[in-house]
């Protein structure tokens, strides 16, 4: 491997710690670092690219071309960083990580959430959650409100980070920000409209591929952590290998389905699917709960990242 892709642990595991400190000082960007942003870059690139109704082939095209054009600079940028000293890749590969991490914003935004839900202001609940969902929250009442909260809330940790963070392990910085624009590519084309369903598949199939692995992983850890939401990780454990395919795609049904077992509740999509039909609706302080759960999740993925990148 090019040592500048992935130096010597010491600099990986300083410039993961640096990284988790920027995103807990600067967990939204806004003005001039929203629009550099490579997901505010690739996001509208690929739009701009992926004409509607057109091909399969030309969907393959604006995936490389996207992918290339953010990637080949962050590389190079590396590089030059490594030859000159160092530390100055640990502070460059830092940032390269913290632009493809987002965890304390979406930590924010759900309990957020969760306090208008609580104190029964229902559109200002429906306001943080239309944040983090493509559905119209607005259509919806407090329990399917609550309900898609939960279900971002627990697909975000493995997008945002999880699975960044072990492409990160594996690659370095510039695994972490392709496992960012090839999710950030499937937002922007990867629907199954009769607009996108030809030009968005690859984009689409890149990242089920890209984020399969660490779905699982993050299923699996929050089944072994749902006793901190006082549930069962039997239970949840059932749950998961009951549900975990019920949804469109092929990796959000593993942590959806892990957490709504890990609070013994039903999660549901009104017209797409329901998880662990037979339990209970959310309330908001199951968005607590699920709060809970995935922030010591992040927290344990964070400390054996480190572990991996140290031994």
């Amino acid at each position: 491997m090019i040592e500048f892709l992935r130096p010597e642990p010491p600099y990986m595991a300083a410039a993961l710690i640096l990284a988790l400190v920027m995103d807990f000082v600067y967990p939204e960007h806004r003005g001039l670092t929203l629009k550099l942003h490579p997901v505010h870059t690739s996001y509208f690139m690929a739009l701009a690219l992926a004409k509607p109704y057109s091909g399969m082939f030309r969907g393959v095209i604006v995936w490389a071309i996207v992918m290339a054009s953010h990637l080949a600079p962050a590389a190079l940028i590396l590089f030059i960083a490594y030859e000159i000293s160092p530390l100055l890749w640990v502070l460059i590969a830092s940032l390269t990580l913290k632009l493809s991490l987002s965890l304390r914003l979406l930590l924010e935004i759900c309990y957020k959430a969760y306090v208008g839900l609580r104190k029964c202001r229902l559109d200002e609940g429906r306001m943080w959650v239309q944040m983090i969902v493509r559905r119209d929250v607005y259509k919806l009442g407090k329990h399917h409100v609550t309900s898609a909260c939960i279900e971002s809330l627990s697909e975000s940790l493995v997008d945002g980070f999880t699975s960044p963070l072990t492409y990160y392990i594996l690659l370095g910085p510039l695994g972490a920000l392709a496992q960012r624009i090839v999710n950030t590519l499937d937002g922007a084309i990867g629907y199954k409209t009769l607009e996108y369903e030809n030009v968005g598949w690859f984009s689409a199939k890149m990242d089920t591929i890209i984020n399969y692995i660490p779905a699982r992983l993050t299923a699996a850890m929050i089944i072994a952590l749902s006793p901190l939401a006082k549930g069962s990780p039997w239970k949840a454990l059932k749950v998961w290998t009951t549900y975990s395919r019920v949804t469109e795609s092929l990796n959000a049904g593993h942590p959806i389905s892990a957490v709504a077992g890990a609070l013994e509740v039903k999660l549901e999509k009104p017209g797409h699917y329901t998880v662990n039909v037979e339990a209970r609706y959310p309330e908001p302080e199951d968005v607590k709960r699920a709060l809970t759960i995935v922030l010591t999740t992040a927290a344990i993925y964070t400390l054996l990242a480190a572990v991996i990148l140290i031994i």
